[in-house]
């Protein structure tokens, strides 16, 4: 099985999308396919045999263009690609301006031309009829094209609706120009194909910039790369270069492609594809990331992934791959706009019915058409997609890599947020928190560092190599230690300078020690004989604003857990810390999907104490709660795919990465709370989106049966409709999350 993602030109509303779809979903070896109106690409999961010329051929029947190349499989995106496509969108907004311009001018000529009493010039029925039909013929071509292919799949959109409404009163012109009838209307057919197009144009220049934030991530990529290779540098090409490549780097230059450290230092600002606004110091074995800028110094990097495999790369086609998916709330405006546009006809027939009945043939011809123009279902369609892409956007801009709408729309409804501990609320990574000398041993605190990180010089153990790395920064020299011996689930002993050492647990704790436990430190002591010289306790140590994200959450109302695999004494000291009041202790990793199975649903409020409370126990005893997981490590995998939202630090795995429907690649927890404000002014925003896409049409449609609108100024109002959509939705881009 494959993914296949390409451009379709011709789209003009959600039901275009929707007829493509069915469409294309009938080809042999397609398995799903997907179609989104606001970006105008299609998404298609197909066995490995189906040639894409079938997919091309299908989306041709419905009536469209699809851009299909060997390089459109969602892992080879390539910006090349995406340039080939602007240009296609660019001469296509070209074609567009011009039929706006020449159809205004013409469109200006039969308004002139048609109210003699207003304007001083009359012109006759056969020069009304010249300019009126290259508006309605040339300039209203595609409506022709796209109602025939309608028609031919069984299936009726808004193009149909604008077909029949501007036909009708171009041939009812005709007829009263043999006197079949009476009036005149090739001016209002004309100037309704005119602002509709005016609409289009000015809704594909709105919707040209849900896409900015792919432009800019794709605009980030280095162009060349400085390759080592035969012992001389060279300037290549980013597409040439090969995994294995050794890369050079200059103070000011982009960093070529994904790759590890192998001589020299400097520190590399990454903001452009984490958020993180602080340069990050760089030294040999480090990873870089393709696209970031090098600040000062200069090093030499071994590239470990090239092309569509770079950071980068994933980011874009992930970014691409959640706009192209629908969210939840998208379902009712789908279901609304399938059945749109029969009604509507079936409601312009009765108007025209009901005002002939009362003998008001014309008046009922004008309502008609008033309908027919007025109920498009466009906005509909651009309700929750175009909101979609620029909050999918504004989170890849800021960190934040949301892998389906689904993620982006539940995140607004979460009542409970779990984290796991270490990695995510932890540094992950024990380190020395205090050294203290005993009164009797006059050993300085410096000497006592120094004796412990020589003995566990020689160790493997992570509680080891925490002493010896603070006491290396700390710039003390280690003494050399003979005759180390590792004492099983005790310490370590060894002798320095001819005097023997022992460094672990012990037993005879005094007050001191008992506290420092009581915070979830592991105290250890360095003995001399039975002599205790000193002791140092070892902490993994809570991430700087973990507490300012917890007491954040809990303001916003939301529920935090903390779930943990270490003992409850541990656990509890750390969740004090970060300000944690409900802590799941000695969890194995394995029961970490089935705490949230049990927290979901578990009262977690008591309403025993109040008589109302306990009138509707019953019913919120029920209620499951909406949990998000947190977490970094591959033991949390099932928890992140368990939650209704997984949340996955970017210092995690590829394992943890893949299972979450969102990813903090910035590392930064505080991301947390930016990735809920942004879902929340999401949902706003389409929330509003709908709501004046639904008022207008049923607001507007019995206005327009009941001959209340001019069938131009329900042209008029349809497509601003549309760009009022577009552009709410492009607010988010100035949303403050």
């Amino acid at each position: 099985m494959k993914k296949i993602s390409f451009p379709i030109i011709g789209m003009h509303c959600a039901s275009c999308a929707k007829l493509i779809e069915r469409s294309v979903s009938k080809v042999p070896g397609v398995i799903s396919c997907a179609v989104n109106y606001s970006s105008e690409t299609g998404y298609v999961e197909v066995s490995n045999e189906l040639e894409e010329k079938n997919i091309e051929k299908a989306v041709k029947e419905a009536g469209y263009k699809a851009l299909i190349t060997k390089n459109d499989s969602i892992a080879g995106a390539s910006e090349l690609k995406t340039q080939n496509l602007e240009q296609i969108k660019a001469e296509e907004l070209q074609r567009l301006k011009t039929k706006v311009v020449i159809s205004s001018i013409l469109s200006t000529l039969l308004i002139i031309g048609s109210f003699p009493e207003l304007f001083g010039i009359k012109f006759n029925d056969l020069i009304l009829l010249i300019l009126a039909t290259p508006v309605q013929f040339w300039a209203g071509k595609e409506f022709y094209l796209a109602t025939w292919s309608g028609l031919k799949n069984r299936s009726a959109s808004m193009d149909t609706l604008i077909a029949i409404g501007t036909s009708a009163a171009y041939i009812y012109s005709i007829l009263s120009m043999f006197g079949l009838v009476s009036g005149m209307y090739f001016d209002t057919a004309a100037v309704i194909i005119t602002l509709i197009l005016l609409g289009r144009f000015l809704e594909a220049r709105a919707k040209s910039h849900t896409s900015d934030a792919i432009k800019k991530l794709l605009g980030l990529q280095a162009k060349t790369a400085r390759v080592i290779r035969n012992g001389k540098e060279i300037d290549i090409a980013i597409a040439d270069v090969k995994i294995g490549d050794l890369i050079k780097v200059r103070p000011g230059e982009k960093v070529a492609v994904d790759g590890t450290i192998i001589s020299g230092e400097s520190s590399v600002d990454e903001s452009m594809v984490t958020g993180e606004s602080m340069p990050i110091d760089k030294l040999v074995g480090a990873t870089v990331i393709g696209a970031t800028i090098n600040k000062q110094g200069s090093f030499i990097f071994r590239a470990t992934k090239v092309g569509s495999e770079t950071m980068l790369s994933r980011i874009v086609e992930m970014v691409k791959s959640a706009q192209s998916t629908k969210a939840p709330i998208q379902r009712m405006a789908d279901i609304v706009s399938a059945y749109f546009v029969p009604v509507v006809l079936m409601i312009s027939i009765l108007t025209f019915v009901g005002w002939y009945l009362f003998g008001q043939p014309f008046m009922g011809f004008i309502t008609l058409v008033s309908v027919l123009i007025i109920a498009c279902p466009c906005a509909m369609g651009l309700a929750t997609p175009t909101a979609i892409m620029v909050g999918t956007g504004r989170g890849a801009q800021n960190g934040i890599l949301i892998k389906d709408a689904a993620s982006l729309e539940m995140l607004h409804k979460v009542d409970t947020v779990v984290f796991d501990k270490t990695g995510t609320l932890t540094y992950g990574k024990p380190v020395v928190t205090n050294f203290i000398s005993s009164q009797k041993s006059k050993v300085k605190s410096q000497n006592l560092l120094q004796i412990a990180a020589s003995l566990e010089a020689n160790s493997e153990h992570p509680l080891a190599t925490a002493i010896v790395d603070y006491v290396l920064n700390k710039k003390i020299k280690l003494l050399k230690a003979s005759g180390f011996r590792a004492i099983s689930g005790s310490g370590v002993e060894g002798l320095i300078n001819g005097k023997k050492y022992f460094f672990g647990k012990f037993k005879n704790k005094n007050n001191e020690v008992i506290k420092l436990e009581s915070e979830g430190k592991t105290v250890m002591g360095l003995k001399s004989g039975s002599k205790l010289l000193g002791i140092i306790a070892v902490s993994d140590t809570l991430k700087n604003n973990a507490k300012e994200v917890v007491e954040s959450l809990t303001k916003k109302g939301i529920s935090v857990w903390m779930v943990t695999g270490d003992n409850q004494r541990t656990a509890t000291a750390i969740a004090k810390k970060a300000g944690i009041k409900n802590v799941m202790a000695e969890v194995l990793p394995e029961e970490k999907a089935k705490k949230l199975d049990e927290l979901r649903i578990t009262n977690y409020e008591s309403r025993e104490n109040t008589r109302f409370h306990n009138t509707l126990f019953k019913i919120h005893n029920t209620a499951m709660r909406s949990i998000a997981f947190v977490g970094d490590g591959i033991n949390d995998a099932p928890a992140l795919a368990s939650a209704d939202v997984g949340i996955a630090m970017g210092t995690g795995t590829d394992v943890a990465m893949e299972s979450a429907g969102i990813t903090l690649l910035n590392k930064d927890i505080r991301s947390i709370l930016t990735a809920t404000n942004l879902s929340r002014a999401t949902m706003k925003i389409i929330k509003q989106n709908l709501f004046w896409a639904f008022f207008y049409n049923a607001a507007l449609i019995p206005t327009a049966a009941l001959g209340l609108l001019n069938p131009m100024l329900a042209a008029f109002a349809m497509a601003a409709s549309s760009i009022s959509v577009v552009l709410n939705s492009l607010r988010l881009n100035r949303v403050r999350i």
